[in-house]
């Protein structure tokens, strides 16, 4: 009786090799966003605001941690989040209700020009997403 054949092996390894990698992709996690571009002219100020104040728990980019939501979801969009939203959640905070993140806390070393830069910034990545 021969023993299996080589191409049963090959076809085994691929499987498995694919099972791998299907497992090492973070469930929920926005396609595109390994690495982010640099926004435009324009929007570079947000851009630095958005890393110096909110990147800490909503990571580079807008793609979310451990700590915070990505702003790269539907959820996010103007339609539900207005950019009013933004405002109020810098200067008062928010309670969670999304998310199982807990309570954002205001933050006050925005200002709501600050905020008024980050959205415009937020708003860019959202349609490089592909959200609107």
């Amino acid at each position: 009786m021969k023993s299996s054949s080589p191409i049963l092996w090959v076809s085994l390894v691929v499987v498995i090799l694919g099972a791998i990698s299907g497992c090492s992709q973070h469930e929920g996690e926005p396609k595109g966003t390994a690495t982010v571009a640099s926004a435009p002219v324009e929007l570079r100020e947000g851009e630095q605001k958005f890393n110096a104040n909110c990147s800490l728990c909503h990571g580079i980019g807008g793609v979310g941690t451990t700590q915070g939501p990505s702003f790269l979801h539907k959820v996010y969009e103007p339609n539900h989040h207005g950019d009013e939203a933004f405002q109020r959640a810098a200067a008062n905070g928010v309670k969670a209700h999304h998310w199982q993140f807990g309570d954002m806390p205001k933050i006050d070393a925005v200002k709501p020009d600050d905020v008024d830069h980050i959205v415009k910034y937020i708003r860019w990545l959202q349609k490089q997403a592909g959200i609107f």
